[in-house]
Protein backbone atom coordinates (compact mmCIF):
# COMPACT_ATOMS: atom_id res chain seq x y z
CA UNK A 1 0.00 0.00 0.00
CA UNK A 2 1.77 3.07 -0.77
CA UNK A 3 0.09 5.20 1.99
CA UNK A 4 2.28 5.65 4.92
CA UNK A 5 -0.67 7.23 7.25
CA UNK A 6 -3.19 4.23 7.80
CA UNK A 7 -4.95 6.38 10.50
CA UNK A 8 -5.72 8.95 7.53
CA UNK A 9 -6.65 6.79 5.44
CA UNK A 10 -9.10 5.16 7.58
CA UNK A 11 -10.41 8.31 8.26
CA UNK A 12 -10.81 9.15 4.55
CA UNK A 13 -12.57 6.02 3.68
CA UNK A 14 -14.91 6.30 6.54
CA UNK A 15 -16.17 9.76 5.82
CA UNK A 16 -16.26 9.17 1.71
CA UNK A 17 -18.16 5.92 2.67
CA UNK A 18 -20.97 7.70 5.36
CA UNK A 19 -20.83 10.60 2.33
CA UNK A 20 -21.86 8.21 -0.18
CA UNK A 21 -24.70 6.45 1.98
CA UNK A 22 -25.90 10.03 2.61
CA UNK A 23 -25.81 11.10 -1.22
CA UNK A 24 -27.66 7.69 -1.87
CA UNK A 25 -30.72 9.08 0.69
CA UNK A 26 -30.90 12.39 -0.99
CA UNK A 27 -30.82 11.02 -4.56
CA UNK A 28 -33.62 8.59 -3.67
CA UNK A 29 -35.36 11.88 -1.69
CA UNK A 30 -34.64 14.18 -4.82
CA UNK A 31 -36.81 11.38 -7.00
CA UNK A 32 -39.14 10.27 -5.17
CA UNK A 33 -40.14 13.91 -3.04
CA UNK A 34 -38.40 16.49 -5.66
CA UNK A 35 -39.50 14.56 -8.56
CA UNK A 36 -36.61 15.65 -9.74
CA UNK A 37 -34.29 13.05 -12.04
CA UNK A 38 -31.39 14.66 -13.96
CA UNK A 39 -29.42 16.48 -11.30
CA UNK A 40 -30.15 13.48 -8.93
CA UNK A 41 -28.08 10.97 -11.16
CA UNK A 42 -25.08 12.92 -11.50
CA UNK A 43 -25.30 13.66 -7.87
CA UNK A 44 -25.78 9.87 -7.00
CA UNK A 45 -22.74 9.06 -9.86
CA UNK A 46 -20.15 11.49 -8.71
CA UNK A 47 -20.99 11.66 -4.78
CA UNK A 48 -20.41 8.13 -4.65
CA UNK A 49 -17.23 7.88 -6.87
CA UNK A 50 -15.70 9.51 -4.21
CA UNK A 51 -15.04 6.32 -2.07
CA UNK A 52 -15.10 3.95 -5.03
CA UNK A 53 -12.00 5.53 -6.17
CA UNK A 54 -10.17 5.65 -2.37
CA UNK A 55 -11.11 1.71 -2.42
CA UNK A 56 -9.62 1.11 -5.80
CA UNK A 57 -6.47 3.35 -4.47
CA UNK A 58 -5.64 0.35 -1.86
CA UNK A 59 -4.84 -2.16 -4.42
CA UNK A 60 -2.88 0.39 -6.52
CA UNK A 61 -0.44 -1.06 -8.90
CA UNK A 62 2.47 1.63 -8.07
CA UNK A 63 2.80 5.06 -6.11
CA UNK A 64 1.59 6.84 -9.17
CA UNK A 65 -1.52 4.76 -9.90
CA UNK A 66 -2.20 5.39 -6.31
CA UNK A 67 -1.96 9.17 -6.60
CA UNK A 68 -3.83 8.41 -10.03
CA UNK A 69 -6.85 7.48 -8.32
CA UNK A 70 -7.05 9.94 -5.55
CA UNK A 71 -6.77 12.59 -7.74
CA UNK A 72 -10.18 11.15 -9.90
CA UNK A 73 -11.43 10.84 -6.28
CA UNK A 74 -11.22 14.87 -5.88
CA UNK A 75 -12.19 15.58 -9.19
CA UNK A 76 -15.38 13.60 -8.26
CA UNK A 77 -15.61 15.38 -5.14
CA UNK A 78 -15.05 18.70 -7.07
CA UNK A 79 -18.23 17.52 -9.48
CA UNK A 80 -20.13 16.91 -6.06
CA UNK A 81 -20.16 20.02 -4.58
CA UNK A 82 -21.52 21.67 -8.40
CA UNK A 83 -24.06 19.77 -8.23
CA UNK A 84 -24.73 20.61 -4.59
CA UNK A 85 -24.46 23.85 -4.87
CA UNK A 86 -26.94 23.78 -8.49
CA UNK A 87 -29.49 21.78 -6.22
CA UNK A 88 -29.39 24.53 -3.48
CA UNK A 89 -29.60 26.99 -5.56
CA UNK A 90 -32.27 26.16 -7.58
CA UNK A 91 -34.17 25.42 -4.33
CA UNK A 92 -34.10 21.54 -4.68
CA UNK A 93 -32.17 21.89 -1.39
CA UNK A 94 -32.82 23.83 2.07
CA UNK A 95 -30.29 25.62 3.43
CA UNK A 96 -29.70 23.45 6.61
CA UNK A 97 -29.56 20.33 4.27
CA UNK A 98 -27.25 21.89 2.42
CA UNK A 99 -24.82 23.52 4.84
CA UNK A 100 -24.21 19.99 6.01
CA UNK A 101 -23.65 18.11 3.10
CA UNK A 102 -21.31 21.45 2.08
CA UNK A 103 -19.34 20.81 5.10
CA UNK A 104 -18.88 17.19 4.44
CA UNK A 105 -17.79 17.40 1.06
CA UNK A 106 -15.23 20.80 1.95
CA UNK A 107 -13.68 18.50 4.68
CA UNK A 108 -13.09 15.42 1.99
CA UNK A 109 -11.82 17.67 -0.65
CA UNK A 110 -9.36 18.79 2.36
CA UNK A 111 -8.42 15.18 2.93
CA UNK A 112 -7.71 14.47 -0.56
CA UNK A 113 -5.97 17.03 -1.13
CA UNK A 114 -3.51 16.52 1.94
CA UNK A 115 -3.33 12.55 1.20
CA UNK A 116 -2.15 13.83 -2.41
CA UNK A 117 0.65 16.03 -1.39
CA UNK A 118 1.32 13.43 1.21
CA UNK A 119 1.66 10.51 -1.40
CA UNK A 120 3.54 12.61 -3.56
CA UNK A 121 5.97 13.01 -0.77
CA UNK A 122 6.55 9.46 0.04
CA UNK A 123 7.12 8.58 -3.53
CA UNK A 124 9.49 10.91 -4.03
CA UNK A 125 11.69 9.67 -0.97
CA UNK A 126 11.07 6.24 -1.67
Amino acid sequence: MYFNNMKKESIIKDKTYAFAIRIIKLSTFLIEEKKEYIISKQLLRSGTSVGALIREAEYAQSAADFVHKFHISLKEANETEYWLNLLRDTDYLNEALFLSLEQDIKEILRLLIVSIKTAKNNSIKN
